[in-house]
């Protein structure tokens, strides 16, 4: 297999972002795990390889919770790949610090393999496609035939496929992904997203016929002596 290698990853931004690989030991990075598991639990009557990790509006931190759980998949010795499927603000790149030339977009548009374009991270078993050139049709790109096509091979080379998709309730893209996909994360955020918003995402991901795997309550203020609770039930 072809990859581009580029393991600078050691920024300040990173290790915030990245706590399952810089702080694997931390409480939060242990709620990660919790996340993990409860995922695999899941998959009871089925395989469980392609996750989409979505919210319902901005800045709610569904990029940096599909990132950790992408590296909380890999610690168990499984092959991850981290798919940056926000094809109007990618972050991906951004987080792992590698450049956007070439990326999902590229491999969509078959102007590069997935082979070719996958980069290797430093921690072992985890590679990231990043977005790519940002594309005038992200939605049909999506729902295209090249899309069915990169699930297939995807699926032959790795153990879980993890997509950072944008918000739902700003555009298609992620309802277009969501049925695609084995199963479906809800990301909220403490005290900021708003119920209804919430509801909407989650009614949302049900039209699409996504399996919602559950919802990530995203930062909780932890009060002292208090464990922190990251994971809920749908």
């Amino acid at each position: 297999m072809a990859l581009r290698k580029n393991k600078k990853t050691n920024n300040k931004d990173t290790s915030r972002k990245l706590v399952t690989m810089i702080d694997p030991k931390s409480p939060i990075s242990e709620q990660y795990r919790t996340i993990r598991t409860n995922i695999q639990y899941s998959a009871v009557d089925g395989d469980i390889k392609t996750i989409m990790v979505t919210s319902s509006g901005p800045a709610e931190g569904k990029s940096t919770t599909a990132a950790n759980l992408a590296v909380a998949f890999s610690q168990l010795g499984k092959k991850v790949l981290l798919v940056d499927a926000d094809l109007r603000k990618p972050t991906v790149h951004h987080t792992f610090r590698q450049n956007n030339i070439h990326g999902f977009t590229t491999v969509l548009t078959k102007q590069s393999t997935l082979e070719k374009t996958i980069i290797e991270t430093q921690e072992d078993d985890l590679f990231i496609l990043t977005c790519g050139p940002i594309p005038p049709n992200p939605a049909e790109l999506l729902s295209s035939k090249s899309m069915e096509q990169f699930m297939i091979e995807a699926k032959e080379i790795f153990d879980y496929i993890i997509f950072d998709t944008p918000p739902l309730l700003a555009v298609a893209d992620a309802h277009i992904l969501a049925n695609q996909c084995d199963g479906s994360i809800l990301v909220v955020y403490s005290e900021k997203t708003e119920i209804d918003q919430a509801k909407k995402g989650k009614e949302l991901l049900q039209n699409a016929h996504s399996k919602l795997l559950g919802v990530v309550l995203n930062h909780k203020e932890v009060q002292k002596g208090e464990y922190y609770y990251y994971y809920g039930a749908k």
